[in-house]
């Protein structure tokens, strides 16, 4: 219903049953003899308050949101992202009624209006806009698969995309496909854990980071492909994706205030953004981090197709800019302290606990044993393969049992509560001439060497007490 109210008696005066479904947008003849309305009914009409009479001006495929009068024309904006003008004879409206296909507006439901029309549904009178200013298709719908790196959208055309969030960039465009088989199909049973959000409330896709959680994440250099880096390197993805949005920051920052940007954290007076950095406790630094602005390639955005950065300061209020707009005068008050200290710095804020406790024990009925107790500790992104190598070392070496340290990490060299594994590196060892057939089970089911531990947590385990692999020794052929 569109309704005419007096504002001095503080009553409705008047109601017009014109639309068969909500009325979402209203603009009025500068007279106020007239008035446009569109709504969910995707049409747009045009009534004479005095007369009560209406006519269809043109229908749409989408739902109206706003109306905007210019002139004789009228812009008219739906949920899709094209805008479309239309001629409105503001100046004039009666020439439009001239046309015929008129009835007369109701004013107590929709059942009782359109009287002079017999119930037939009116005629458009226009059928083409005389000008479109055409936008992309907005992305409707999402979902962030299991990787935390991919993100399925789908957009208004049906079409259905996979997008990779380090890179800001379509990796697959699959056409007009069902977005939930696709996500079926695309489904890994891997855990890793949420270190951002997504929500497409803009029609375009925008990612959240938020600290502490957003560095929560880390993987293996080996799975993401990085050339030149050892792959047993642990790469921080919320780290290296921050050095890529800002690598264009970063230079020109230098460039402006020299290398002495990078020695303790100090900045150049008056840009200090070493304040918070340097007085907030237990500040980490990654020591697997390269001192550098170096961008690997899976955290490479494209500077043909920016992203924009958006933040909210505590000083200047919001702002919204391209990554390669950005001059080198940002700081503290324009970007969390927490991100600057990232990117010039490598230095990352206290995190939740990376680690996975579990027991390694034999098999029921196994008859070979290694000599470890207690429980062990290693990061949660620790593959079972490493799992049976470490097994495989103790059965050949022999080792004695205090090669396990009472902190009950892995040792010498498995420096889990330092975040390193260096007994699992790849390399040459004396063990690997002898290798027996190792099986590492959970739950009686035979795991996947490329399995990590907080994937055989979530999906096999599912317990919140600590996790209990077996070994199994297979027999030789």
């Amino acid at each position: 219903m569109i309704r005419l109210w007096d504002l001095g008696q503080q009553r409705c005066v008047h109601s017009y049953a014109v639309h068969t479904d909500s009325v979402w947008a209203l603009s009025s003849t500068p007279t106020f003899s007239h008035v446009y309305s569109g709504g969910r009914d995707l049409s747009l009409y045009l009534t004479d308050l005095a007369t009560r009479e209406s006519v269809l001006l043109c229908t749409k495929d989408h739902p109206i949101l706003q109306l905007a009068l210019h002139g004789d024309s009228m812009w008219v904006a739906t949920t899709d992202s094209t805008v479309h003008k239309w001629s409105a004879e503001a100046c004039n409206p009666q020439k439009v009624f001239e046309r015929g296909c008129s009835f007369l507006a109701g004013n107590l439901s929709f059942s009782r209006s359109r009287v002079s029309l017999e119930g037939s549904t009116p005629v458009p009178v226009y059928k083409e806009p005389s000008l479109s200013i055409y936008g992309t298709p907005g992305i409707v719908q999402h979902e962030i698969l299991n990787n935390r790196r991919h993100v399925l959208t789908k957009d208004t055309a049906g079409t259905v995309k996979l997008w990779e969030i380090t890179r800001g960039a379509v990796i697959q465009n699959y056409g007009e496909v069902s977005f939930d088989k696709k996500k079926e199909e695309l489904f890994e049973m891997v855990s890793i854990p949420a270190w951002f959000t997504v929500d497409t409330r803009l029609g375009s896709l925008a990612v959240h980071l938020d600290t502490p959680q957003c560095f929560s994440a880390e993987m293996y250099s080996a799975d993401l492909n990085i050339p030149g880096k050892p792959e047993d390197d642990k790469v921080n993805l919320a780290q290296e994706t921050l050095k890529g949005l800002l690598v264009h920051w970063l230079i020109k920052r230098r460039q402006k205030f020299g290398s002495q940007l990078s020695i303790n954290g100090e900045v150049p007076s008056g840009k200090d953004v070493s304040t918070k950095i340097l007085t907030a406790s237990r500040v980490e630094v990654d020591s697997n981090a390269d001192n550098d602005s170096a961008v690997f390639p899976p955290f490479e955005f494209s500077a043909a197709s920016p992203p924009s950065i958006m933040t909210e300061g505590s000083q200047s209020g919001p702002w919204r800019k391209k990554i390669t707009e950005l001059d080198g005068t940002e700081d503290e008050k324009d970007m969390p302290w927490w991100v600057i200290d990232c990117v010039m710095n490598n230095r990352l804020p206290p995190r939740e606990n990376t680690k996975c406790s579990f027991y390694l024990h034999p098999c029921e009925g196994s008859t070979v044993q290694i000599l470890t107790q207690g429980k062990l500790s290693a990061p949660r992104i620790l593959r079972i393969h490493k799992v049976i190598n470490y097994v495989i070392e103790k059965m050949v070496l022999d080792k004695p049992l205090d090669s396990i340290n009472s902190g009950g990490t892995f040792a010498p060299g498995m420096h889990g509560a330092t975040g390193g594994d260096d007994s699992f590196r790849t390399g040459p060892k004396p063990w690997q001439t002898l290798k027996p057939s190792i099986e590492i089970l959970c739950n009686n089911q035979v795991l996947s060497p490329d399995m990590s531990l907080a994937t055989v947590r979530a999906y096999i385990w599912k317990k919140p007490e600590d996790l209990i692999l077996n070994y199994h020794v297979l027999p030789s052929k």
